[in-house]
């Protein structure tokens, strides 16, 4: 499944703070889709991702009905991202 769609970045402050963007709720509705034949367990879902020119690999993350996009500090060093940024996202799963 390939997927493209824009976010805002957003700080998830906790002890360790980290980035993410959220996937919009309809391509969030077609990952639930196929969550359970790509899962490696919790609901986390290995995914290819691009920003940029920048292509990374993680896992995306549910929460509250949609899934987090986790945003490495390497990515946003390299395409100079800060928090309140709208990207352009685009992902492949399975």
């Amino acid at each position: 499944m390939n997927l493209e769609f824009n976010g805002v970045i957003f700080r998830w402050r906790g002890p360790a703070p980290h980035y993410f963007v959220a996937v919009p709720e309809q391509e969030s509705q077609a990952l639930k889709s196929i969550q359970r034949m790509v899962t490696y367990g919790w609901g986390v879902i290995p995914a290819r991702v691009w920003i940029g020119q920048t292509e990374f690999t993680t896992s995306l993350f549910p929460k509250d009905g949609r899934f987090l996009v986790p945003i490495k500090a390497v990515v946003r060093k390299t395409e100079q991202l800060v928090e309140g940024d709208e990207v352009t996202i685009r992902l492949e799963v399975g």
